[in-house]
């Protein structure tokens, strides 16, 4: 039996329609265990640390490119290899309090080639003012 030329056309269009398709769905999709933090009551001039975890949940290696925070306050650490799907993986927040006063409600945005990037983070807390020594 021989193709038409139609039907060669046909054939390429939906090999191509079917890697394209395959292409799309083949994504990092980074899942966080909680997006918000909710740090309670501290001092000014206390130093903060703490974690945000995740999973890779797509199925391509998720590789976190780049974060932004509002202040020179709050200091991001980021994994630098890329997340395989399935694994997991944690973002260390790091969050002086010197300037700060009052309820506080940060966000770190988190700059991936997830299909879900960017991702928000935030963190609350409510800073006191400094104990009198």
């Amino acid at each position: 039996m021989r193709m038409t030329f139609s039907m060669k056309h046909s054939i390429l269009f939906f090999l191509l329609l079917f890697s394209f398709g395959y292409a799309a769905i083949a994504q990092a999709v980074i899942s966080f265990d909680k997006t918000t933090q909710h740090l309670g009551f501290v001092r000014q001039g206390d130093t903060l640390n703490f974690q945000y975890k995740f999973t890779n949940t797509g199925n391509q290696p998720l590789i976190i490119s780049d974060t932004k925070v509002a202040c020179a306050c709050t200091f991001v650490d980021t994994p630098t290899d890329p997340v395989l799907p399935g694994k997991q993986g944690v973002i260390k927040v790091t969050f002086h309090t010197n300037s700060a006063i009052d309820r506080q409600d940060r966000t770190v945005i988190v700059i991936s080639n997830a299909s879900n990037s960017p991702a928000v983070l935030r963190f609350k807390c409510i800073v006191l003012k400094a104990k009198k020594t």
